[in-house]
């Protein structure tokens, strides 16, 4: 019986000592994230061309974004010789829809904006925003249906391709318009494509370079952003003798372009493809994005040490995963907050400019200049501040100063506009923040999802902006009142979240979890 024993023990030893021995090896090699920074190296031309290409999309995002300030918007009217009315001054004092048709005419060209070309200018207000706000639900339901996708079996850069392709072809379909119900539909198309345009080209940016260079090159997309904000009073001005359709013609072809330039030059995410398993895709991404040679790096990637994810296996499953998990559910629900505030009043400063007293163009033109500083300010700081407490105050200020914009009177009426420059200016800082932020509370295998929960709740803001706009056409605090108060109050929830600021990014969930354990998070 002892003799027979022996060789059981022996063998039950032998192997626990083998175990013990893997688990040792294991633990000694180099993670996913340490061998892909050692990989990426020193930033170069190769990345910074790539960050660019990517970034682009950002432009032809803020122009379909914001097109509606023109395409949408009521024309200047004035009366003409054939007035009913005792005196020009009494006519001027009352609507266009009290007067008769023949009495009043626009001052531009009928098909300048939707508005006059389908005789809308006395309908409900309801109706008049319909495309704006089907536009925004197009952007919410876009990003609950392809959220994942980027994360799952899409791919950073195949999720930014179909969305800039989807955007760019209902875009031009809303040109060709016979009337609000189908322009309507085609602006829904529009904003479900785009949903995930600045989620993927952010995530793909942020995971082509190294930590160091990470928030730097996050910042060109920013800037892009503004260029294309930028881009739209410049053309509508040159337009304003013509149909508001060419507007989208001037948009949707130039971006239909870039899908093919995406298609044929864009490098999909290493980061992504080895957490895919996709590991001889990912080397020869990093041979072309890297001045590592291919030797080297094929022996780096064969010595890591990766335990692939194992619950990813369907759609949804980011999502699922990021509610379940105590620390990852508190800060997508912190995020999201955070976000409705900034997002209302993002996108709802550049829609309310019709209710200030001033011109319009130009109105458009320095809130879309103010995001370039910006822009500049998150690209020069980024790496030097934290990012809890810039996001907290700079959503206090924005609040400040948008209620300060309901102030009346004589003096602070010439004021507004500066004040509401100074309010918009802090929330685009505060939106180029949160966006970096969020990429790095996240790891790899759900940071695209995580990305997209935090612009849904941008959007989401932005949807209840055009029916506050509106009603602050006869109340003004009922839209930059409300502006003020909701986005300082979201502010206060930066307080919940765990400070990034130089931390490596993390690839896995138990290797992000592990991080927010070690600093009590």
């Amino acid at each position: 019986m002892a003799s027979d024993s022996t060789p059981l023990l022996s063998q039950l030893c032998n192997t626990t000592c083998e175990s013990d021995t893997e688990t040792d090896k294991h633990h000694h090699l180099p993670s996913l994230g340490s061998t892909i920074e050692q990989c990426i190296g020193d930033f170069n031309w190769n990345q910074f061309l790539q960050a660019v290409f990517v970034s682009l999309a950002w432009l032809f995002d803020a122009q379909q974004t914001f097109i509606s300030v023109f395409t949408d918007a009521q024309p200047l009217w004035h009366c003409t010789n054939n007035s009913n009315h005792n005196s020009s001054s009494s006519c001027a004092t009352t609507t266009m829809c009290n007067l008769p048709n023949d009495s009043w005419a626009w001052d531009g060209p009928t098909q300048a904006s939707i508005i006059s070309e389908w005789n809308l200018q006395c309908s409900n207000s309801i109706i008049t925003g319909l495309p704006a706000s089907l536009f925004f639900m197009g952007c919410l339901l876009g990003g609950i249906a392809l959220a994942t996708l980027a994360d799952s079996s899409f791919g950073r850069k195949n999720m930014l391709l179909f969305s800039c392709l989807l955007m760019s072809l209902s875009s031009l379909l809303c040109s060709l318009s016979p009337n609000i119900w189908i322009y309507s539909a085609f602006k829904f198309l529009c904003g479900f494509g785009r949903a995930t345009i600045g989620t993927s080209a952010l995530v793909l940016v942020s995971e082509l370079v190294g930590k160091r260079w990470r928030g730097q090159v996050s910042v060109i997309g920013f800037i892009f952003f503004t260029l294309g904000f930028l881009s739209l009073p410049i053309m509508a001005y040159t337009n304003r003798s013509s149909s508001w359709r060419n507007l989208y013609l001037w948009t949707s072809i130039p971006t239909f372009f870039y899908c093919i330039f995406v298609k044929l030059f864009v490098q999909e995410s290493p980061r992504w493809l080895l957490v895919q398993g996709r590991k001889e895709e990912a080397l020869a991404t990093l041979t072309c994005i890297t001045s590592t040679t291919h030797s080297n790096l094929d022996l780096a990637l064969n010595n890591m040490f990766y335990k692939e994810e194992t619950w990813n296996v369907d759609l949804y499953s980011a999502l699922k995963i990021l509610l379940q998990k105590k620390w990852s559910s508190r800060r997508v629900l912190a995020i999201m907050a955070i976000g409705f505030g900034i997002g209302l009043v993002y996108y709802g400063m550049p829609l309310g400019l019709g209710n200030l007293s001033f011109n319009l163009y130009l109105s458009v033109t320095f809130n879309a200049l103010s995001e370039l500083p910006s822009s500049l300010l998150t690209f020069t700081l980024i790496d030097k501040i934290n990012r809890r407490s810039s996001l907290l105050f700079f959503t206090i200020l924005s609040g400040v100063f948008s209620m300060m914009s309901i102030l009346e009177g004589k003096l602070w009426t010439k004021m507004q506009i500066g004040f509401e420059l100074i309010s918009f200016f802090s929330a685009c800082t505060s939106f180029n923040i949160l966006l970096i932020y969020t990429t790095e509370l996240f790891p790899t295998c759900v940071r695209n999802s995580a990305l997209s929960m935090a612009r849904q709740a941008l959007v989401l803001g932005g949807t209840f902006s055009p029916l506050l706009v509106g009603a602050g056409r006869v109340h003004k605090f009922l839209c930059y009142g409300v502006f003020g108060l909701v986005i300082g109050c979201s502010g206060m929830f930066a307080v919940l979240l765990p400070e990034t600021k130089g931390r490596a990014l993390c690839d896995t969930l138990d290797e992000e979890e592990n991080k927010g354990n070690d600093i009590l998070v």
